[in-house]
């Protein structure tokens, strides 16, 4: 396992590839750890390395209280300089790209593109926010469990076993990581610093996403000058779980023309 030390403690991160071949960084989604992209990184150039991490208060990643996205995306920031001199590019998916959004417009240094999976420059609202941290708190992470795999996931996929693990690592993911969490989406508005951003960038919906809807997601990459906007069909907020070869094959071109 390798750890970045951090103020705060402990970040878990895992690095694939190549040694010396360019990075690509890949930030999950609110709920789950570094394991989500494993069924979609054999599908990826492998002459590039990938690198993983579990943000702070999910998986084996410590939490230092993070509840702004600028906290994460400070995280973030951190990881590229001790491993992977950049710039990079960045893979965001729902609070990921949020994390990806941000690191751009703080660090432009630091990152060469941006592909923006199934999320947006807004998520939510602030009271839809503290409507889930308040039944985390109230009833723990299995109460809402079972209402968030059906925004995750289209009908087919929730009808296989595999949807047992997935709502197991939400479930087991610690409430206190995860409320800190939603109060960083329930703050983070990045639509104008992305109206600003100037970097090569795909951003990628699913068409059964019920987390972040299609409108929403192609709406932030009217947002983006030059963004290009892509639709899987069938697939929910999750395409790198529920269809990655559709997900891997949109990714790969735009990979192999802007990792290097």
């Amino acid at each position: 396992m390798q750890i970045l030390s951090r103020p705060y403690g402990a970040l878990h991160y895992r690095l694939d590839g190549p040694t010396g071949a360019p990075v690509v960084l890949m930030a999950n989604s609110l709920g789950t750890d570094l394991r989500l992209w494993e069924a979609v990184l054999p599908l990826l150039p492998q002459r590039l390395r990938y690198l993983r991490y579990d943000k702070q208060g999910h998986g084996l990643s410590d939490l230092g209280g993070a509840d702004r996205i600028a906290d994460h995306a400070a995280d973030a920031a951190a990881l590229i300089e001790a491993v992977a001199p950049g710039p990079v590019v960045v893979l965001g998916l729902s609070i990921g790209g949020l994390i990806a959004q941000r690191l751009a417009a703080d660090r432009p240094d630091l990152v060469r593109a941006l592909i923006l999976s199934n999320t947006a420059a807004r998520l939510g609202t602030p009271d839809s926010w503290q409507t889930r941290i308040e039944a985390v708190e109230r009833d723990g992470m299995a109460s809402i469990a079972d209402a968030v795999m059906e925004r995750w996931f289209a009908p087919a996929f929730r009808a296989t076993p595999a949807l047992a693990l997935w709502r197991n690592m939400l479930a087991r993911t610690p409430a206190a990581g995860y409320v800190a969490a939603c109060r960083a989406l329930a703050g983070a508005d990045q639509r104008q610093a992305s109206a600003a951003l100037r970097l090569p960038t795909m951003v990628i919906a699913g068409e059964a996403d019920g987390a972040s809807p299609p409108d929403m997601v192609r709406a932030t990459a009217d947002l983006i000058p030059g963004a290009t906007f892509h639709l899987i069909p069938g697939a929910g907020h999750l395409p790198c779980v529920e269809t990655p070869d559709a997900h891997a094959a949109l990714m790969t071109p735009f990979l192999e023309r802007h990792a290097a």
